[in-house]
């Protein structure tokens, strides 16, 4: 078996080691590291090159999203895979669009991330039968002319960005650092987010970050 680098980015030390468990038994494969943010694991990205990158979508510190953005740009052969608990169409297919390879579900069988390490080694994408059936309802709906989606299903990676920092608590001030734009434009973020979910309180954004999985309880 071909052998492969896999560095594993996951803030809980138990979905690390339960990963690590599957990986290890596969002959020349090697966790060669581990992050608990994703800034961390943009870091350690860089620094290590692995084959294939692990991560979760939410991460402290910055987004599992950012974190597969910023690594795409500086490692175009590294290879990312999705491993999360949100099974949510939009963010399905916001990943792809993103440039990962899959998106694996953590109630999936093992066999599944096993399959999708090999096939992400080989620079080529792996769908569950669950995924699949997400995507070809997309297309489906898409084709068909289907319903609009409901407020917020549209937001773009920048706009979920700015979601979880502000159901976080940030400050203005902390978002415009956070995100890299000026305190003005940070405000106009917060007031973009809000217009276009239909949020008028910080407790509804918190609640709406919540059932989306931008953000964890």
């Amino acid at each position: 078996m071909k052998p492969i680098r896999i560095l594993l980015v996951d803030d809980h030390a138990v979905v690390r080691s339960g990963v690590r468990f599957v990986i290890e038994k596969q002959p020349g494969w090697e966790i060669c590291g581990e992050a608990q943010t994703g800034r961390e694991g943009v870091a350690m990205a860089k620094a290590l090159k692995p084959d294939v990158v692990i991560q979760d979508v939410t991460l402290p510190e910055l987004s599992g999203m950012e974190a597969l953005r910023q690594i795409k740009k500086a490692l175009p052969e590294t290879e990312v895979i999705m491993f999360t608990a949100h099974e949510m169409e939009d963010l399905v297919h916001q990943v792809f669009d993103a440039g990962a390879r899959s998106y694996l579900l953590k109630t999936d069988d093992p066999s599944y991330l096993i399959d999708a390490v090999k096939a992400a080694a080989e620079h080529k994408a792996y769908f569950t039968p669950r995924v699949s059936e997400l995507i070809l309802r997309r297309l489906q709906s898409n084709g068909q002319g289907g319903e609009r989606p409901a407020p917020g299903t549209c937001l773009t990676t920048r706009e979920r960005e700015a979601v979880k920092f502000i159901a976080e608590g940030r400050t203005n001030k902390e978002l415009a650092d956070l995100l890299g734009v000026s305190l003005r434009t940070a405000e106009s973020h917060r007031a973009a987010v809000m217009q276009k979910l239909g949020l008028k309180s910080l407790g509804e954004l918190i609640r709406y970050a919540l059932r989306n999985g931008i953000i964890e309880a």
